[in-house]
């Protein structure tokens, strides 16, 4: 039953990352522009909830715009390596947290979350950008189920201290916001409300750890970028795909653990 039920995760992770790609193409853009209507060779997106629902490709050959010979000539129009990356981590996402949380009502809190957090990891990685049209629904979605499922049986967790893990770690990094605005993003503040809704559902020490998680990985990155002098101490780094890998890492310690 428990194999079972991670093929189904692997299954259903990986579906959704297929629709992951063609939203990180549209909303991967500075926060002076406006979001993506137009595939890379120039052609309107189209499609189901205004082209915002689809695989990450277009169906039409031409190519009204130079695309720098990235696409051959007469291939469908395909929105980079997002299109391969996205289902994977999608999929092995979900059969880990499947596996350590198990049957428990939760899992499908992580299950709905998992894609999104992809979204927002691929985003963050291109533009060093959190939309707001993302975190902050998710944000309250995650914690809205967070408090349905502590309604149900056999839930391993506490909304209380999911609840209040949110506020804390939102609060922790506004505070970081503001001792250093170039460190650290308030798009990283509002995804410090999911992330800490669900390390908190395990309770504070999973929050900690998750926390520690993310800014150790964090900084063993920037040092691998200086020893390659592909950045100094003063560059900038996406940290939103970081304290995503905390959180993953600090749920499924504390769905073990629990």
């Amino acid at each position: 039953m428990e194999l079972a039920l991670i093929v189904l995760s692997v299954a259903f992770g990986g579906a959704a990352g297929l629709l992951v790609p063609r939203p990180a193409y549209r909303l991967a853009v500075e926060a002076s522009q406006r979001w993506r209507s137009h595939c890379p060779r120039g052609h309107a997106i189209t499609g189901w909830g205004n082209g915002w629902v689809g695989l990450g490709r277009c169906t039409a050959t031409g190519s009204p715009v130079d695309d720098g010979g990235k696409q051959p000539k007469g291939s469908p129009c395909r929105y980079g390596r997002r299109l391969v990356v996205a289902p994977a981590i999608s999929a092995l996402a979900c059969a880990l947290l499947t596996a350590v949380v198990g049957m428990r009502p939760e899992s499908v809190v992580c299950m709905m979350v998992t894609p999104f957090g992809v979204l927002l990891g691929l985003i963050d990685a291109a533009v060093h950008r959190l939309p707001d049209v993302l975190t902050l629904p998710v944000a309250g979605g995650t914690v809205a189920l967070l408090g349905i499922v502590a309604l149900l049986p056999g839930h391993h967790g506490s909304w209380a201290t999911a609840a209040g893990g949110s506020i804390v770690l939102a609060a922790l990094y506004f505070v970081m916001f503001l001792i250093n605005p170039s460190g650290m993003g308030l798009g990283d503040v509002k995804l410090a409300l999911s992330v800490g809704a669900l390390l908190g559902w395990y309770g504070w020490p999973t929050l900690f750890l998750g926390t520690l998680v993310a800014f150790c990985l964090a900084a063993l990155y920037g040092v691998g970028l200086m020893i390659l002098r592909r950045a100094t101490r003063r560059s900038a780094i996406a940290f939103g795909p970081f304290m995503l890998l905390g959180a993953l890492a600090g749920v499924a310690f504390g769905a073990w653990t629990t």
